[in-house]
């Protein structure tokens, strides 16, 4: 039987790595003012992009819709679903209320994952999955192995731009004020319980990379064998040089490089960069 992969549209994805994981992908909804734009294939990003710093009114964002993950979760028998934190967003409970409306209709075998994170990170699970999966990993096996894998994943980002995150509230003022009086970058991520927090606070791109590439270290995770991805809004340059210093230091089974949907665009903005590992 088919497992398939479902996860929201902050599940970073191009369209072959879509593929090649056989991820299907249930899109949030962006909303500038008014407007409002479906995260998915079809949304033209630096169109999108270039009406956002245009917009002078409230920007943010709405989970799926619980329809669209029973949709989904309907046209397989057999399902893993990845979402963003619940602590950033409701798709992990539009996706359990998704569950409910789908097994009134039929049986069917799918379980809710928590990533705990967001972007590059829901990436790292999909890879996992779809390993665990080709492996013939037995179902239960394979939860069990994810949710611990969940809790060891690390995610750092740094910002170009904080304007959306401070819109929405998910940046402190004061760390907002920090930012222009000081003209230095956040490295934030995501703490155990899912939430954002400070990490440290650099300057210039050189400090940026070596700051992200210590933090492989200090985790003690183990790199032989294991994943990176690095997700990027609109900075391969970046993206790249922080790949190169990695490689000078560490070893992994695959670097991954991903340019960010509309959603992870939406809050990283232009320039801003994710690591997860």
């Amino acid at each position: 039987m088919e497992r398939r992969i479902i996860a929201d549209s902050c599940c970073d994805m191009t369209p072959q790595l879509r593929q090649r994981l056989g991820v299907v992908s249930v899109p949030l909804t962006l909303r500038l003012g008014n407007k409002e734009y479906l995260d998915d294939e079809n949304l033209d990003l630096e169109a999108f992009m270039a009406e956002m710093k245009a917009c002078t009114e409230p920007v943010g964002s709405a989970a799926p819709s619980s329809g669209l993950y029973q949709k989904a979760m309907l046209d397989a028998q057999d399902s893993f679903v990845i979402t963003l934190s619940s602590q950033l967003s409701g798709s992990y409970e539009s996706a359990v209320i998704g569950e409910s409306l789908a097994r009134k209709e039929r049986d069917i075998d799918t379980y809710i994952f928590d990533s705990k994170s967001a972007t590059a990170a829901e990436v790292l699970i999909a890879l996992k999955l779809r390993e665990l999966i080709d492996s013939g990993l037995e179902r239960n096996q394979i939860i069990e192995t994810v949710n611990e894998f969940i809790k060891n994943i690390k995610t750092y980002f740094v910002l170009d731009r904080y304007d959306n995150l401070l819109k929405n509230g998910r940046l402190p003022k004061i760390q907002g004020k920090l930012i222009s009086v000081l003209n230095i970058k956040l490295v934030m991520g995501a703490d155990e319980k899912g939430t954002i927090a400070l990490f440290d606070k650099v300057r210039g791109v050189k400090q940026i990379i070596k700051t992200m590439v210590s933090y492989i270290e200090k985790s003690g995770k183990k790199t032989e064998g294991e994943n990176l991805v690095i997700t990027h809004c609109f900075n391969p340059e970046l993206a790249q040089q922080l790949v190169d210093a990695i490689k000078e230091k560490h070893v992994f089974k695959e670097i991954l490089v991903v340019p960010t949907g509309g959603l992870s665009s939406l809050y990283t903005d232009d320039k801003g960069i994710v690591m997860a590992f």
